[in-house]
């Protein structure tokens, strides 16, 4: 009975080792630059900077296919799959795009511009500008998936509609956690709001 003991004190000092290893190289990555316009109850109002984004392509709708195949794609861009096989900071939230084919993109470090980026070993891989824009977010936790993306959409929808708030189609999702955190995992639905 002791060593059942044992090893289960020593799984959780493992467990809780890794969560604050996590949690301390998450501090020093850059994040997508905005500033808040003005909070609700449920969602906010933020203006984002235009930005550099590496992206991918991938022909699905679903949040498990796209974000295995597009992380990889541009995790194996940033980890040095490139011309000059370069390692680039990584930076956080991976992007995706919510429409009849997933974008996933990686926003590229400030110190980088389209001149000075590394070709990619692969083809697909796309840099990609987004201008500034103003947009409605939505924030939960836990694990993301198809299912509490699309009902968290469908409630940022709602609160807009509320609020009489004009938006776009343009709907993206954005998960700023690396896949071995297990605690205080942070995930985004935002919409590009209408210029009106």
């Amino acid at each position: 009975m002791k060593i059942i003991y044992i090893i289960i004190g020593i799984l959780i000092l493992v467990f809780i080792i890794i969560q604050i290893w996590a949690l301390s190289i998450r501090t020093g990555i850059e994040s997508y630059p905005f500033t808040v316009e003005k909070k609700y109850d449920n969602f906010e109002i933020r203006n984002y900077e235009a930005s550099l984004f590496t992206s991918v392509k991938i022909n699905t709708k679903d949040y498990k296919v796209g974000s295995s195949k597009g992380f990889s794609a541009l995790g194996g861009y940033i980890f040095g799959a490139n011309e000059k096989n370069q390692k680039i900071s990584m930076t956080s939230p991976v992007t995706m795009s919510l429409g009849d084919t997933m974008e996933v993109m990686f926003l590229v470090p400030k110190e980088y511009n389209k001149d000075n980026l590394p070709k990619p070993n692969q083809k697909n891989i796309d840099f990609k500008e987004e201008p500034a824009k103003r947009v409605a977010a939505i924030t939960f936790g836990g694990w993301a998936d198809s299912e509490k993306i699309e009902k968290y959409k469908k409630e940022l929808i709602l609160y807009l509609d509320k609020e009489g708030i004009s938006y776009t189609n343009d709907f993206l999702f954005m998960g700023y956690n690396p896949p071995f955190d297990m605690i205080g995992r942070k995930n985004e639905v935002i919409v590009v709001l209408d210029l009106k």
